[in-house]
């Protein structure tokens, strides 16, 4: 299903004192908004997803699950900076007619929000029912609540956090390093530092699915000795040829930047005072074997915002344990948002 796309034809400022000149934002929607428009479930997607949901987040939005489109009207909106049709590094720069590249403005999760909001505005959205993100997701989730405690009715944070850690950051540099060693990234060209963004997600995906994970599904078949072609490594490289297929390394950088930036108690007072701002009912979930977010983080996160539950999935999949275990999901999510 093709996106939708929003053109808001205004100068966009950004946190750290770029400006945007417009701005596109390419959206999904399924079901349909009620006429008391009280029926808005938000998803805010990860790292290199899209808007299109049910494409990446396998039995959700179907009948009878916690995204059924016969009962909620569901978005989602591609995040600035991204691959997937709203305004990243591959849009031209009007100010030189070329592609903006490694140019495109630094950004924040602040202004991924502003974004959202102008969307929500433009599809007459008083108020959303229900706001979920999971990891990257959920950094827009929560910053979201807190700057407008108001406009979120319940909110569902799934393996994420308030403020990227250090941890967090250093995977996101890691990435970076693996892209920044490619010497044809930053030549100006859309299929630049491909081998650089191929590393970056095998990295990645040793901390998405952990130890568990891989020696659960990357078992050799056979006992024959052997010193190449070993499953695991050819699940890394695969992985990283097929994102290489869908995505660029310009718009991975600009997301890992974004990422870092992260941070819901800046100029708030600190994390902890900036939660108790949010006033959703709130449901926190994390995951047994999540090492980029972990289980006490995701307690502790919890704990520090107002009316909140924390439930956990078991699963040995790691951080992708949220898109794995998708019946575990639907038996929390239902009832909190029923």
């Amino acid at each position: 299903m093709e996106p939708l796309t929003y053109h808001y034809p205004h100068p966009f400022p950004l946190e750290q004192g770029g400006v945007l000149p417009s701005l596109e934002i390419a959206y999904h929607t399924y079901g349909v908004l009620s006429p008391a428009r009280d029926n808005v479930v938000w998803v805010c997607h990860a790292l290199t997803a899209n808007s299109e949901v049910a494409d990446w987040w396998p039995h959700t939005v179907e009948p009878d699950r916690f995204l059924d489109p016969a009962r909620h009207f569901v978005v989602c909106a591609n995040i600035l900076g991204s691959h997937y049709g709203t305004t990243g590094p591959l849009h031209t720069n009007p100010a030189t007619g070329e592609p903006w590249y490694a140019d495109f403005p630094k950004l924040t999760m602040r202004d991924v929000i502003r974004a959202h909001r102008l969307l929500a505005d433009h599809l007459g959205i008083p108020k959303i029912r229900v706001l979920i993100g999971s990891s990257v997701g959920g950094f827009q989730a929560v910053e979201w609540a807190v700057s407008e405690p108001e406009f979120i009715e319940r909110l569902v944070l799934i393996a994420t956090a308030a403020k990227a850690t250090p941890w967090q950051i250093a995977i996101d540099q890691t990435q970076r390093m693996a892209i920044f060693a490619d010497q044809t990234y930053g030549q100006p060209r859309p299929d630049a530092g491909m081998a650089g963004m191929a590393a970056a997600r095998a990295l990645g995906l040793l901390t998405y699915r952990g130890p568990e994970g891989y020696n659960l599904t990357q078992q050799e078949l056979d006992d024959t000795p052997r010193y190449a072609g070993f499953r695991a490594c050819t699940y890394q490289s695969y992985q990283g040829e097929k994102l290489c297929r869908r995505f660029d390394a310009y718009s991975y950088v600009a997301i890992l930047d974004t990422f870092d930036t992260h941070d819901v108690g800046r100029g708030r007072g600190g994390v902890a005072e900036a939660l108790k701002r949010i006033t959703a009912r709130t449901l926190v979930v994390g995951i047994t074997t999540d090492l980029i977010f972990t289980p006490e983080e995701m307690r502790r996160l919890s704990a520090q915002i107002p009316d909140s539950r924390y439930l956990e999935i078991a699963s040995a999949f790691g951080h992708d344990g949220f898109l794995v275990e998708h019946e575990q999901l639907n038996r929390m999510l239902l009832p909190f948002m029923a």
